[in-house]
C-alpha cells in the first residue's frame, strides 16, 4: 500500500452526535479499490466493527451485485445462505440478496440478523444499488447500550428464562414452511427442526407450528460484551400496526398467529416490558441517509438494524457471514 492510496481514505470513528455507529471508511480518491483497500487493512476494519458496532464504507469503487460480492469474499471466507427464513427476499446471486421485500410505506423494526435461530450470521453487510428519492434509512441501535438501558428486573427476568418463539406457517397469512426452509419435503423441514432444537408440529398438511427457546442476552465471542441479542418484541403480535394486529387476533386463535413471543416458560411478556423495550430502543436509534455505492458492515451481534419507509426505486442487497458455530469454534 503506497503512500498516495494511504491517503486515498479517510477514517471517521465519530457519528452524528458523538456517537461511533456507524464509523465510516471514506474513499477521497475516485475509483479507489475496496478489495485492495480492506484485503490490506483487515484488522482495521474488524476492530472498528466490533468497537463501533458497523462500519459504512463510502466513496470506493462498487458499483453492482458483482463488486458486492467481491467485497464480501474479502470480508469473510463464510459467505452465508439465508435459511431458516423469516422474511421475503430474492436471491440477486450466490450469497447475495434483496433486502427484506416488504411494502415500501411500512417500518420494518429494530432486530438482529436471524437471532432466534442456533446458529445466526455475526455479520450483515448490506449494499446501496440504489438510493430511495426520499427516506428508507437502515436506523441503527447498539445493542450494548440497549441491554444497558433496561432495567435490571427486566435484563434479569430475560435472562434467566430466555425468549420463546411460536411460529405458524400460513400459506397466505405468513412464509410458507417450503420458503422458511427451502424445500417442499415434510420430512427434510422435520429433520432440519430437529437438528436446530425447534419443537415441530403438524396442525394440517398445510400449517406447521414450531416452538423454539433461545437466549435473550448474549455475550460476544471476541469482545466479551453482553448484548441484547433477540426478537422479543420484533415477532410479538403487538409489535404490528394496530390494525393488523387486532384483525389477526379477531380471525386465528393465539395459538394459532403467524409470529408470537413469550418468555421462554411460556408466560406472557407484560405489556409495560414491551413499551420499555420500545422505549429504550428508539432512545437508542441513529441513522444516515443512504447514497449509491455504499457498503455498510454490520456486527450483528453488537449492533440492531432497521427500514424507514420510503419513495423511489430503492434497492439495497444484504450478505450475511461468519455463522456463530465457526466463530465459537475458533476459540
Amino acid at each position: 500500500m503506497t503512500e498516495a492510496d494511504e491517503a486515498a481514505v479517510e477514517i471517521h470513528k465519530d457519528g452524528d452526535g458523538g456517537r461511533t455507529l456507524p464509523a465510516v471508511i471514506r474513499a477521497t480518491e475516485p475509483g479507489t479499490d475496496p478489495v485492495r483497500w480492506i484485503g490490506d487493512h483487515r484488522e482495521t476494519v474488524d476492530s472498528l466493527a466490533r468497537t463501533a458496532g458497523a462500519v459504512l464504507f463510502r466513496g470506493f469503487a462498487v458499483s453492482d451485485h458483482k463488486g458486492f460480492r467481491e467485497v464480501m469474499n474479502v470480508l469473510s471466507s463464510k459467505v452465508l445462505d439465508y435459511g431458516e427464513r423469516s422474511s421475503p427476499r430474492s436471491e440477486v446471486s450466490e450469497g447475495v440478496y434483496t433486502s427484506t421485500e416488504y411494502p415500501a410505506d411500512q417500518h420494518i423494526l429494530l432486530h438482529n440478523e436471524q437471532s432466534y435461530t442456533d446458529n445466526w450470521p455475526t455479520r450483515i453487510v448490506f449494499f446501496c444499488e440504489t438510493a430511495a428519492t426520499r427516506g428508507g434509512r437502515t436506523p441503527l441501535a447498539d445493542s450494548r447500550r440497549v441491554l444497558a438501558g433496561l432495567s435490571a428486573a427486566t435484563a434479569e427476568k430475560f435472562e434467566r428464562l430466555g425468549v420463546r418463539y411460536v411460529r405458524n406457517y400460513l400459506p397466505g397469512i405468513s412464509l410458507s414452511w417450503q420458503e422458511a426452509f427451502q424445500t417442499d419435503s415434510r420430512a427434510q423441514a422435520q429433520a432440519y427442526c430437529e437438528r436446530a432444537g425447534i419443537t415441530a408440529e403438524w396442525v394440517d398438511d398445510e400449517q406447521l407450528r414450531t416452538y423454539q427457546v433461545r437466549p435473550a442476552v448474549h455475550a460476544h465471542p471476541v469482545t466479551g460484551e453482553r448484548t441484547w441479542f433477540n426478537h422479543a418484541h420484533f415477532f410479538h403480535v403487538t409489535s404490528l400496526p394496530e390494525e393488523v394486529s387486532e384483525g389477526l387476533l379477531a380471525a386465528l386463535e393465539p395459538e394459532d398467529l403467524p409470529y408470537n413471543t413469550y418468555y421462554g416458560d411460556g408466560s406472557p411478556i407484560e405489556r409495560e416490558t414491551l413499551e420499555e423495550i420500545r422505549s429504550v430502543l428508539a432512545k437508542e436509534t441513529t441513522g444516515f441517509d443512504w447514497e449509491a455505492g455504499d457498503v455498510l458492515l454490520v456486527e450483528n451481534m453488537i449492533t440492531a438494524h432497521a427500514r424507514e419507509p420510503f419513495e423511489g426505486p430503492r434497492r439495497i442487497l444484504a450478505a450475511m457471514a461468519d455463522p456463530i458455530r465457526d466463530i465459537e469454534g475458533a476459540q
